[in-house]
């Protein structure tokens, strides 16, 4: 099950990347939640997948029962999954934004500060 898993998200960090890499606005959204859910998955399976044994440590004794369940992934994860929501709606605001302004989606169609017949700067001083 960890080898799935692990497969999963390295198929997911790569989509991620090939979308972050691209012009569009959107495209580039939806590789940063890609990425966000990647990493989860990377550390859900560090965190060991196997049977669900609740981490209780028993009475007298000093550590967890063997197999037990890592807590620590799994409130990383939950911290992480309102985090990257809470991110995704702010780019997703600040994208609509851009686009009402610059009336594009196309990152090269939004350059305002350098257009692309400028005259270029000096070379030398």
């Amino acid at each position: 099950m960890d080898h799935l898993v692990a497969l999963l998200a390295g198929i997911f960090l790569t989509a991620a990347i090939y979308l972050l890499l691209s012009r569009s606005l959107i495209r580039m959204l939806l590789g940063l939640v890609l990425l966000g859910n990647g990493v989860n998955l990377v550390i859900l399976v560090s965190g060991r997948l196997g049977r669900i044994v609740p981490p209780i440590v028993p009475e007298g004794a000093k550590v967890p029962m063997a197999g037990a369940a890592n807590p620590l992934p799994q409130a990383l994860i939950l911290t992480a999954i309102v985090i990257g929501f809470a991110m995704f709606a702010f780019l997703l605001v600040l994208a609509y934004r851009a686009y009402q302004s610059l009336d594009a989606d196309d990152t090269d169609k939004m350059r305002v500060a350098e257009p692309r017949n400028a005259p270029k700067p000096p070379m030398s001083y």
